[in-house]
């Protein structure tokens, strides 16, 4: 129980300053930018802090099963990196290409196999992102 409650707690703890920038509308840019500064500076911290303290943990020389248990859990989190950031790279790609493809076939409807090529070539970086991924947990 303790395993889910507590990274609950952090993501809410690291999620409600976001809120109260995006419901307060009268708030000042300078205000704004102090807040998300440090809502980002508190995230990198708890990042480092699960990091560290399994390393840390791992450390001691007659815990060799949990130094294992930590490399296979870095495995998990590079597959995951993997294939997330693939797909928002592909999303980001493909929000761009998609309405340019549309535009240019509905001036030229003999365009259309050439823009189709470039929005298929933004999805790829996701299926690509998705190939690492399986060969990482294939890894593990």
């Amino acid at each position: 129980m303790l395993t889910f409650i507590l990274p609950a707690v952090l993501v809410a703890a690291l999620v409600l300053p976001l809120f109260a920038i995006y419901k307060k509308g009268n708030l000042t840019r300078r205000t704004v930018k102090r807040r998300m500064i440090l809502n980002l500076c508190s995230f990198a911290v708890v990042c480092a802090a699960v990091l560290l303290v399994p390393m840390a943990a791992a450390a001691a020389p007659a815990e060799t099963a949990a130094a294992a248990g930590n490399a296979q859990g870095m495995g998990f989190l590079a597959a995951a990196l993997a294939t997330g950031l693939s797909a928002l790279g592909a999303g980001i790609a493909v929000a761009a290409a998609a309405p340019a493809a549309i535009g240019a076939f509905s001036e030229d409807p003999k365009a259309f196999g050439k823009s189709l090529i470039f929005v298929a070539l933004g999805e790829g970086v996701a299926i690509y992102g998705l190939l690492i991924s399986i060969l990482i947990l294939n890894k593990i």
